[in-house]
C-alpha cells in the first residue's frame, strides 16, 4: 500500500522574541495567559486525566475559517432561461461565473492583544479570514505576514478586552517520550482534543529546506493545521503540520512545527512583516567517506563549498571552492540541512568563525552573515549517471579542451583541466563523472591538462588502492567526488 503524505499546514512556536518595550506589554498581558510557567511539571508522568489541562487551554485555541473567489475556469455555466440553469447554483457560481470557496484550519492566541499563529496554507489566497472562539464569537483577522517556507502564518483581531492565550515552551528541552495534547478543528469538528506522547525529534519530512520536525502520535487530522501541540505545563510544545497516511486520516504519524522556530519566524513577522534569515552565499553539497578521508577528517560529517556568489557575503570572507566547512558560529555542521538551518538562525550582521579544511589542513575564517533575500542559499547537487565506454584508471577518457568543446558545453575560457570524453559502464567512474565534465584537480593537485592528469593518476605516485578526490567542473557548478583508480 502506498503512504500518501496528506499536509496539515500549522503555525507558529517557540520562545518569542521580544520587541522593544514588549517585555512590559507582556507583563501587562500575564492575567491572560493560560500557561503554567511556575509549575515543575514532570513531563514523562501520564496525567490522571487531560480534563483540566484542556478545560484551561480551550478558550486560546481557536478555529480558522476563509473564503476565496475563484474566477471562471472553463466548468460548465448554463446560460439564463436554460432548463440546465438551476445547477449553476449547484457548482456555486453567481451569476459572473465566479465561484466561492473556503477552507478550515485552526490556530492560537499568543498575545492579549488577539495575535493569532496558524499555518500559512490555511489562509494562503483567502480573501476573507475568521477567527471562531471556543465560546462561538467570531472576529474578522487581518494578515500580519506568513512565511511559506516553514508554513507559518500571523494573524491579528481585534477586541475591546484582553483575550486569552498560550506561551511557547522551549522546544530543544523536548524529549522522545514526553506526553503531549492537541487541540484543533479536525474535519470542521471545533474543540477536539487528542492526547499522546512524542514519538520523535528532528524529522526531515522532504517538505521544505528547514525540515526538523517533532513527530507525535497524537491524533492530528486535516483541520488540525496550525493548531498547537501543548506540553503538560500548557505551554506550545511545537504546531501541528503534516500526517503520513494511506487513507489521509491520522494513523499515530503526525508532524509539528519546534515551537523555538515557529516562535522565531513569528517575532520576526511582527517586528517585519516577514521573516528575516542569515544568508551564507554559498553553494555546496554532502560528503561521504570517501571525500572524509580525502581531506583526512574521521567522519562523514561537513559539507564541501562548491561555488560562491560573487554578489554574496562569503565573497567578502577568506573562503576557497573545495573547503570543507566543519562548524558554523561554533555548531558542528552535519550535512546540507544542517548548515542551511545554522546559518538561517544566526542573526545577520553577526560575525562568526567558520572551522574548514583546506589542503587537509584545519582553519578558522571570520565571517559576517548576511540577510538571505533570494530563493535558495545553499544547494545540493545530485550528480547525474550517464553510461559511456572509456578505457582510463579511472574508467573516463580524458582530452584536452579545445574551442569546440568549449563552445559545446559552455565551458568559460577561465575553466583549465581535462574534458571526460566518455565514461565506461563497468568503471570506477560510472554515476559519478558524466561526459563534459572538465576535472580541474586530482588529489588537490591542479590539472591544467592531459598531461597533469595522467601523472596524477600514475600508479607510480598515485596513491595505490585509496579512493582520490576529483574536482570537476559542471555546467557552471564545481563539484568533488572520490574515486578508486584501477590498477
Amino acid at each position: 500500500m502506498s503512504l500518501k503524505m496528506t499536509s496539515v499546514l500549522a503555525g507558529l512556536a517557540g520562545v518569542v522574541l521580544l520587541q522593544p518595550g514588549a517585555m512590559a506589554q507582556r507583563a501587562s498581558q500575564a492575567d491572560t495567559s493560560l500557561s503554567d510557567t511556575t509549575s515543575v511539571i514532570d513531563q514523562k508522568q501520564a496525567p490522571e486525566s487531560f480534563s483540566k489541562l484542556a478545560r484551561r487551554l480551550m478558550p486560546a485555541v481557536v478555529n480558522i475559517t476563509t473564503s476565496q473567489t475563484i474566477a471562471p475556469d472553463g466548468m460548465p455555466e448554463f446560460p439564463d432561461g436554460s432548463p440546465l440553469e438551476r445547477f449553476n447554483e449547484f457548482f456555486g457560481r453567481d451569476p459572473d461565473g465566479f465561484r466561492r470557496e473556503g477552507s478550515l484550519g485552526s490556530g492560537f492566541l499568543i498575545s492579549a492583544d488577539g495575535t493569532v499563529v496558524t499555518n500559512n496554507h490555511v489562509i494562503q489566497n483567502a480573501d476573507e479570514i475568521n477567527v471562531v472562539f471556543n465560546s462561538g464569537r467570531t472576529l474578522q483577522a487581518t494578515l500580519v505576514g506568513t512565511d511559506p517556507e516553514t508554513d507559518v502564518a500571523v494573524l491579528k483581531v481585534e477586541s475591546d478586552e484582553p483575550l486569552p492565550h498560550v506561551d511557547f515552551a522551549d522546544s530543544d528541552g523536548a524529549e522522545v517520550g514526553d506526553w503531549v495534547m492537541a487541540i484543533g478543528n479536525p474535519f470542521g469538528f471545533g474543540g477536539s482534543v487528542s492526547a499522546g506522547i512524542i514519538s520523535a525529534r528532528n524529522r526531515d519530512i522532504q517538505s521544505g529546506r528547514y525540515d526538523d520536525f517533532i513527530q507525535t502520535d497524537a491524533a492530528i487530522n486535516r483541520g488540525n493545521s496550525g493548531g498547537p501541540l501543548f506540553n503538560l505545563n500548557g505551554e506550545v510544545i511545537g504546531v501541528n503540520t503534516a500526517i503520513i497516511s494511506p487513507t489521509g486520516g491520522s494513523v499515530g504519524l503526525g508532524f509539528s512545527i519546534p515551537s523555538n522556530l515557529v516562535s522565531q519566524v513569528a517575532s520576526q513577522i511582527v517586528e517585519y512583516g516577514h521573516p528575516r534569515r542569515g544568508w551564507f552565499g554559498v553553494n555546496v553539497q554532502g560528503i561521504d567517506q570517501g571525500i572524509a578521508d580525502a581531506y583526512g577528517v574521521k567522519e562523514p560529517k561537513g559539507v564541501i563549498i562548491t561555488a560562491i556568489d560573487g554578489e554574496g557575503p562569503a565573497a567578502d570572507s577568506d573562503f576557497e571552492v573545495g573547503d570543507l566547512v566543519l562548524s558554523f558560529d561554533g555548531k558542528v555542521v552535519e550535512d546540507v540541512r544542517g548548515l542551511s538551518r545554522i546559518v538561517a538562525d544566526t542573526d545577520i550582521g553577526k560575525t562568526v568563525d567558520v572551522d574548514v579544511v583546506r589542503d587537509r589542513k584545519r582553519r578558522t575564517v571570520d565571517f559576517t552573515v548576511g540577510e538571505l533575500e533570494s530563493e535558495s542559499a545553499v544547494e545540493e547537487r545530485e550528480p547525474i549517471p550517464e553510461n559511456a565506454l572509456a578505457q582510463n584508471p579511472i574508467g573516463a577518457e580524458l582530452k584536452s579542451i579545445d574551442d569546440d568543446a568549449r563552445r559545446r558545453y559552455g565551458i568559460a575560457r577561465d575553466v583549465d583541466g581535462v574534458l571526460v570524453n566518455s565514461v565506461a559502464a563497468n568503471g570506477p567512474s560510472f554515476g559519478k563523472l558524466r561526459k563534459g565534465d572538465v576535472i580541474t584537480e586530482i588529489g588537490f593537485r591542479k590539472i591544467a591538462g592531459v598531461e597533469d592528469a595522467h601523472a596524477a593518476l600514475d600508479p607510480q605516485t598515485a596513491p595505490g588502492g585509496k579512493d582520490m578526490l576529483i574536482r570537476i567542473w559542471r555546467n557552471g557548478q564545481t563539484m568533488f567526488f572520490t574515486i578508486k583508480p584501477e590498477r
